[in-house]
């Protein structure tokens, strides 16, 4: 069994992102956002809106909703029947890239519902890795050993970085097929312990469904679990529940008090929001973020070149999520430090 130590070997991994420094974003125009009088100021009645500081990231749907799982916690209820945004295709995803390339982006996001039912996917990742580094966002049950060996020699053949970003939910199948179904978490383990073996330190991710205090325990025994596939001092992003969709059935929806407003803005930096410096481009078009693909005022354009004149309104209550936590969508944990000691 292949042995990895995430630590001793994040240098060889994070790949230097394109130098693309001196590009200029059109300018937003205050004045004639909804909402602003003749002078930019806000309307205190209406969203908050953050103007995109800087393309930094940008993010594909590139499965759209659908998923082999049918989540208990996901946001934008993904399943093999949700059909409301369908597969990207590598000609889409193409057009997107070509344009990010005079934009400034840096680095590339693909998410799902889960991105390896795309057939294209891997070629959709050689043009990528062309042009900067590259994250999947998985729940790496559709990775078989050939598939991790397909991948590495993408990540091997270019100059870039190829991260994977696995999900899971639990120590145990108890704990995980819970929330993401029968047979979930040892067909995740199985993708792992394959990631692994072919050099890759995935990110593994996992919504927080306990309380609070025990997270340090919880960690613990996620790095047991892990190391018994070979990963030691792994990378572990903790996420905070997003109250939408499948998780607002599950456990809450968001109170109404739960909003960004104006007030709560001051003095506020918004580079932690990603808003700021993403934007998530979909079959149906570019939206402010990927927590909000199937929110109407999220929806900015139909192209990434329109879309970036654009500033995100703070409409929604998952906005506030992001507020308190921090860009959890990037790889990059709140803090600047991994949970890997």
């Amino acid at each position: 069994m292949a042995s990895i130590d995430a630590k001793a070997t994040t240098q060889e991994v994070e790949g230097e992102p394109p130098d693309r420094s001196g590009v200029q974003l059109p300018v937003w125009d205050s004045g004639s956002a909804p909402g602003s009088d003749v002078h930019g100021a806000q309307d205190e009645n209406s969203p908050p809106l953050v103007p995109l500081q800087a393309l930094d990231e940008l993010w594909f749907q590139v499965s759209g909703t659908v998923c082999n799982l049918r989540c208990h916690h996901c946001f934008i209820s993904c399943s093999p029947e949700n059909h409301s945004f369908w597969f990207m295709t590598r000609e889409q995803v193409a057009r997107a890239l070509d344009a990010s390339e005079s934009l400034g982006v840096k680095e590339y996001y693909f998410t799902g519902g889960e991105p390896f039912m795309n057939r294209e996917m891997e070629g959709i990742l050689e043009d990528t890795l062309r042009r900067g580094p590259a994250t999947v966002l998985t729940n790496a049950t559709l990775i078989p050993e050939r598939r991790a060996r397909a991948l590495a020699r993408l990540r091997d053949g270019s100059r870039y970085s190829l991260e994977l970003r696995v999900s899971l939910d639990g120590i145990d199948p108890e704990m995980n097929d819970a929330i993401r179904g029968e047979g979930a978490f040892h067909r995740c383990m199985e993708g792992v312990e394959n990631l692994v073996t072919h050099g890759f330190l995935p990110i593994i991710t996992c919504m927080r469904s306990w309380p609070e205090e025990k997270t340090d325990a919880m960690l613990a025994s996620f790095r047991t679990l892990l190391a018994e596939v070979g990963y030691h001092r792994a990378r572990i992003k903790i996420l905070p529940p997003l109250l939408l969709g499948e998780e607002a059935r599950r456990s809450r929806g968001y109170e109404e008090t739960e909003r960004v407003t104006h007030e709560m803005l001051h003095g506020f930096d918004m580079g932690e929001l990603l808003c700021s410096r993403a934007r998530l481009v979909s079959a149906q078009g570019v939206h402010a973020c990927p927590i909000l693909l199937d929110a109407p005022s999220a929806r900015l354009e139909d192209s990434l070149e329109e879309a970036v004149g654009r500033p995100a309104a703070l409409a929604e209550q998952a906005c506030f999520t992001c507020y308190m936590s921090g860009s959890i969508c990037s790889n990059a944990p709140a803090g600047g430090g991994w949970e890997s000691q």
